[in-house]
């Protein structure tokens, strides 16, 4: 019997980088919450930004923030997981040589960077309405993060993840989060530990887990799951982890799932 629903957002629930959701999603999460099964949105975004997204029924389900370096529940945080301040610097001077790239550092109380550029501005705050504040040196915010990214559009992103993870691998867990995106968390972190976490204080099994996702960061929450579920346009590597393969978030395949099998 599942007893806990969860779900990457970005190209599993609606178009990577925007807030366009079926709204079916709230109707369906309340009905869940109706059969005493959880529902918890897990995402690189940031906490504020997932909210957003989820608006109508915040209050009701867990979030997975940051890929699962920060746990919310109600406004309450269940779990965080902070950088070492030394790595942390170390690897924003790395990712701050990268042509074609941004870096984002995140804290559990906003996200910073350190650039101007309007289309990425744009991009952070109304496509994906996190909580930016632009600073001219991220260093100040090194003691306080707990995921630091790099924003890459020049193409070949698993390429740009190998060679973060040839230099900082064996000490941050590097993740691909999006064509455009890598994400750097501690090495312990990632959405399948958060949701062990969870699993543990709630007192579900993973056999009792369904979980859909459609990236490699989605990789350990999807085997933490007894059904995993791959969309139809997930990565390769994620539709080898995975147990099933759901339609598509153009066909809303979280949600076709959901009703079939659920409710």
């Amino acid at each position: 019997m599942i007893k806990m629903v969860v779900s990457d957002i970005d190209g599993t629930l609606l178009p990577d980088g925007t807030d366009r959701i079926n709204p079916e999603i709230y109707e369906i999460i309340r009905e869940l919450k109706k059969k005493d099964i959880i529902f918890a949105a897990a995402s690189g975004r940031q906490y504020a930004s997932m909210r957003y997204v989820f608006a109508p029924v915040a209050d009701d389900i867990i979030f997975i923030a940051e890929n699962g370096s920060i746990v919310m529940c109600r406004e309450r945080t269940m779990f965080s997981s902070l950088m070492d301040e030394t790595l942390a610097r170390e690897l924003v001077e790395y990712l701050r040589g990268w042509e074609g790239g941004h870096v984002m550092l995140s804290t559990p109380e906003a996200i910073w960077v350190e650039t101007e550029d309007p289309d990425y501005l744009s991009l952070l705050r109304d496509s994906y309405h996190n909580d930016i504040r632009v600073v001219d040196d991220l260093m100040p915010f090194c003691s306080r993060t707990n995921k630091i990214s790099l924003y890459y559009t020049g193409g070949g992103i698993d390429v740009a993840a190998a060679q973060i993870r040839e230099k900082f691998g064996d000490r941050l867990n590097i993740a691909v989060a999006g064509d455009i995106w890598v994400d750097c968390m501690n090495r312990s972190v990632d959405k399948g530990s958060a949701l062990a976490k969870i699993q543990e204080l709630m007192r579900i099994r993973a056999e009792e887990t369904m979980a859909f996702g459609d990236n490699c960061n989605d990789i350990g929450m999807i085997v933490r799951a007894g059904e995993g579920y791959a969309v139809e346009n997930a990565h390769p590597q994620l539709k080898e982890a995975a147990k099933h393969v759901a339609p598509s978030y153009k066909e809303d395949g979280v949600l076709q799932v959901i009703r079939e099998q659920l409710l």
